[in-house]
């Protein structure tokens, strides 16, 4: 459900039950001359509204606005829009901390911006990373007094982790292409691979007639896309969806 559409007794069902909450994180990025800037967004909620058709989720208000950079090009005339991590783990820990108030336990930023490098990460992925930690530290000391983990209602704590409790997996962040896909799928910026994601997910956000207005290296398989390897794309994403997401 589209979390903007729900009423209060559908959002204490969603806390009831424990269904994920999914935050649709990304950037607003010069993709190229042919193909729409919320390219790496876009991809995200596009998909996610694929994987609401078959499971009980939130869908929260794409969040744009992360570090795009402008290692790909200048902001002038491009569209890259930039808000540096810096910036954006204030935000990012206020909103889990309001989620976790609501009452919501299985929280999801889902991203697809920069994303090869997800173990190590980059600026907007470990700006939403440590927020989540920060945002679930300073809920428990609100809700349970200083000194929780240290008090006798604790001492099961190692035990219950080892089974898989865990108050730290209340926010996580996961790249939308999951690491199994890599030599699977073309992973690139605004090549064959995302251009074929969006013919298969939202076709008006290409226009195959600007292929030839492209200069770039990183576009030149752009033209050999198509929305048949694009849904092969979207089948493996959803694959790890249903990994990540189950309540």
């Amino acid at each position: 459900m589209r979390y903007e559409l729900m009423l209060p007794h559908q959002i204490r069902k969603a806390i009831a039950e424990n269904w994920p909450v999914v935050l649709p994180l990304g950037v607003l990025e010069y993709h190229g001359e042919h193909m729409a800037v919320g390219m790496d967004t876009l991809a995200v909620v596009k998909t996610l509204e694929l994987f609401e058709k078959e499971a009980d989720i939130v869908i929260l208000p794409a969040f744009y606005y992360g570090a795009a950079s402008y290692a790909v090009a200048p902001p002038e005339g491009s569209g890259s829009v930039q808000v540096g991590g810096n910036q954006l783990a204030p935000f990012a820990e206020e909103l889990f901390f309001s989620l976790l108030r609501i009452g919501f336990r299985n929280i999801h930023a889902i991203i697809h911006h920069q994303t090869e490098n997800f173990t190590a990460g980059m600026p907007t992925d470990l700006a939403f990373k440590a927020a989540g930690r920060q945002a679930i530290f300073r809920f428990l000391e609100k809700q349970r007094g200083e000194g929780w983990w240290g008090s006798e209602a604790m001492a099961d704590y190692y035990a219950g982790h080892a089974k898989g409790e865990n108050f730290f997996n209340w926010v996580q962040v996961h790249p939308l292409m999951s690491a199994a896909m890599n030599g699977q799928y073309p992973f690139d910026h605004a090549g064959i691979g995302e251009t074929s994601l969006m013919l298969a997910l939202c076709p008006e956000a290409v226009d195959a007639g600007r292929f030839a207005d492209n200069t770039s290296w990183y576009t030149a398989s752009a033209p050999e896309a198509s929305a048949e390897l694009g849904r092969k794309g979207v089948a493996m994403i959803l694959e790890h969806l249903r990994a990540l997401l189950s309540a």
